[in-house]
């Protein structure tokens, strides 16, 4: 079917946006500029006038949307508004990066060649992707703008997931919720961070996404008159105090509200901080500390501080250069509020981050936040050689963890994320002080390497030379930085006791007269029950392993064999390969040609018919079935995408599948029993286990019953909401790794 398009008016509305893009381009005012934008839109323009997007659009929409977020939303210059503009164009069309580099010069085209470079970041195999992720870091570290743009690309491709077909929109949307959101936090971009989180929650989690939003429109007069009485007596004492300012009103984000409904179990209703008042002060550098004091003292004249809530971010800045003053006080009607005192200066930094930040930089003394920020970055990706996935996620542990303050026994600060240990900060030190650290003195107080930090502690670290890191030590560091040097060293060590280990097996095999070769060392892990050669060694060095049975082996012209009793008891005995669940027959249709194959439910989520569920294509285990609310659902798509396949349920009553349903609610004489009664006389349920736990009144219940579908246990749930005595009642989740 054709569609009837009017290029006319398309080539009209392309100008249009074109013209708001040179609107909000702030720091783009010279005529130059406007030149040089006008030129990278030409070819930009000229290189994709045949391609559109899902939608039917133009493509050239989405270069202009965003070059006009990083113009508007990020703050960035002439430099990046033209690679933003031409940042599709090397990958999608003829243009190469020499003509890039020929029409806009040497800095365009690295930036474009970075951009190029990170563009299928996600895709194909989970050691590509790794290997392209370390390519994004190592461009980010020679020009933050890379990232800057890429993340405005994402936060567009967000915006505009509608015409993608839902398994995209949730690979997309996990991927996004997997690295861009924490990226954009990491870098300061607030808002954006806090959009992409909305975003792929409207995709991820549709209904509840809609439930909340409903809410909070339904709420909304009801805030804005809350708001208004609340900030009138600080309005009045501002001006009567002479200060320039505004004052905002920030409602809390869709996921951030989600996070607290379904991961803290707390009810909408009962949600405190669903806004906060922000107050901007306009105020010169050298009066920015002593003037956010005296508004905090203005405001909390009038509403009680809780002094649990306080967060001083303009003495010590988080490390991404985030300043502000934060307090929570009592409201009138019995309502917390947070109350956030900025400068504007702190505002843009906190909306636009790092892009912020390069205009204030010359004003700043020493070296930036960022720049020891990107700095350690490098050093990671220099020194770690673990596994892709590992890397990623050692990576991501310093992405959206809260900070600490603590010092060195000279007084210099030092930034840790929150829950970091003695061990953490011995690695910060140095890796050389982590590696040879047996203890540390806190505040004068001798404490083990697990000691938890607290901001404002000095530490000193106690080191020897013959120590050596340990496999427990990774339990005691949450730092990126100590997990990969940690494991580092580990490897090492492992692979110098693995060579010790080999000599042994080599002597071993030359005194019962057989060769040391591939096939012989095969048949002993075989014998052992070894998968790599290494491990196999590195127990032996240890004596985990008797190299006693030898003996008992055939030995035929240097090849060896299992005894015969052996084979016998290893052929009996070997289980094949563990199922996660018995395999159920007819139930789902596969992929995009509904195959009627076999597969296992992950044990991790337990799916039923009914819930909406994906296939997974494991290494060893055949084909899973996991719920899209897998809690290792986001994981499983952005590192092995290739391997997701889409699944749906057939319409089926034969099988019975496993849930858990859990219960909360005021302990009561008979209560156990009314809830067995509803169960299984009333609904005739299966039961397969039960238990109740009673703590002050309160009751915590755990049921696993047999059900067909989600409509049989939602009947199931609806019923046991109507018992008395019991408050909440929601599916049960196990939290296990199982892929």
């Amino acid at each position: 079917m054709e569609l009837n398009i009017d290029l006319e008016k398309e080539k009209k509305e392309i100008l249009a946006s074109y013209r708001a893009l040179l609107r909000v381009a702030k720091y783009s005012k010279s005529s130059e500029d406007k030149k040089q934008i006008r030129k990278a839109f030409d070819v930009a323009l000229e290189a994709h006038k045949d391609m559109r997007r899902k939608s039917g659009e133009p493509y050239i929409y989405h270069p202009i949307a965003v070059a006009r977020i990083v113009a508007e939303e990020i703050g960035l210059g002439t430099t990046a508004i033209i690679a933003a503009l031409l940042h599709d164009t090397v990958e999608d069309t003829d243009i190469t990066l020499s003509d890039v580099e020929h029409l806009f010069g040497k800095k365009v085209c690295q930036i474009i060649d970075g951009l190029t470079k990170i563009s299928d970041i996600f895709d194909h195999t989970a050691s590509i992707q790794a290997e392209n992720f370390k390519k994004m870091l190592l461009t980010l570290s020679d020009d933050v703008r890379v990232i800057l743009i890429k993340l405005a690309d994402r936060l567009h491709n967000m915006r505009t997931l509608e015409s993608m077909r839902r398994d995209k929109q949730l690979k997309i949307a996990s991927e996004t919720q997997y690295m861009y959101a924490p990226l954009a936090h990491r870098l300061g971009l607030y808002s954006i961070k806090s959009e992409l989180e909305d975003l792929a929650l409207k995709y991820t989690e549709p209904e509840q996404y809609e439930e909340i939003v409903q809410k909070l429109k339904k709420g909304q007069a009801v805030r804005t008159r809350f708001i208004n009485r609340f900030k009138l007596p600080i309005v009045r004492s501002l001006d009567r105090e002479g200060f320039k300012y505004s004052i905002k009103s920030r409602p809390k984000s869709i996921s951030s509200i989600w996070n607290k409904i379904y991961k803290k179990n707390i009810p909408f209703e009962e949600i405190y901080d669903l806004f906060a008042i922000r107050i901007i002060l306009d105020t010169p550098p050298e009066k920015e500390k002593a003037d956010c004091w005296k508004v905090y003292s203005i405001v909390t004249d009038f509403y009680q501080p809780n002094p649990d809530r306080i967060r001083d971010w303009i003495s010590t800045p988080k490390a991404n250069g985030y300043e502000s003053l934060h307090t929570t006080v009592m409201s009138p009607t019995g309502k917390w509020v947070e109350v956030q005192i900025r400068t504007e200066r702190m505002d843009e930094i906190a909306e636009m981050g790092y892009a912020a930040h390069w205009k204030y930089k010359d004003k700043q003394e020493g070296e930036s936040k960022l720049d020891v920020w990107l700095a350690r970055i490098r050093e990671m990706l220099e020194t770690n050689n673990a596994a892709a996935i590992d890397f990623i996620d050692d990576f991501k542990l310093n992405l959206f963890s809260d900070e600490i303050f603590v010092f060195t026994p000279n007084g210099d600060l030092k930034t840790l994320p929150s829950g970091a240990t003695a061990l953490d900060f011995a690695f910060e030190i140095h890796s050389q002080v982590g590696q040879s650290c047996i203890g540390a003195k806190v505040n004068q107080r001798l404490v083990p390497l697990s000691h938890s930090l607290k901001s404002g502690d000095q530490i000193e670290i106690i080191t020897s030379k013959k120590q050596r890191p340990k496999e427990d030590w990774l339990n005691y560091v949450v730092t990126a930085k100590a997990k990969s040097k940690i494991k580092s060293a580990l490897k090492e060590e492992q692979k110098k006791i693995a060579g010790l280990g080999k000599e042994m097996v080599q002597r071993r095999f030359k005194n019962i007269g057989a060769e040391f070769n591939s096939k012989n060392v095969s048949v002993l892990e075989r014998f052992y029950g070894y998968k790599a050669a290494t491990d196999l060694y590195h127990d032996i060095a240890k004596g985990k392993i008797s190299l006693k049975k030898f003996k008992d082996f055939v030995i035929d012209s240097g090849e060896i064999s299992f005894p015969k009793e052996e084979e016998e008891i290893i052929q009996n005995t070997d289980p094949g390969p563990k199922s996660s669940s018995p395999i159920p027959k007819d139930t789902l249709i596969i992929g995009e040609d509904e195959m009627d194959v076999p597969y296992k439910l992950a044990q991790c989520c337990n799916p039923i018919p009914g819930d909406d569920v994906f296939a997974f294509v494991t290494i060893n285990d055949g084909i899973k079935i996991h719920r899209n609310k897998c809690p290792n659902a986001v994981q499983l798509r952005s590192n092995f995408a290739y391997r997701v396949i889409k699944a749906t349920w057939q319409s089926q009553k034969e099988k019975e599948f496993v849930a858990e349903v859990i219960f909360k609610g005021i302990d009561d004489l008979g209560l156990v029993h009314n809830i067995t009664q509803t169960i299984s006389a009333d609904l005739n349920v299966n039961m397969k286990a039960i238990s109740f736990e009673s703590n002050d009144g309160v009751f915590d219940g755990r049921v696993s019953v047999y059900v067909y579908d989600t409509d049989h246990l939602n009947n199931l749930m609806s019923k046991l909401r109507n018992v008395e005595g019991v408050l909440t009642v929601s599916r049960g989740e196990a939290y296990s790794k199982d892929a």
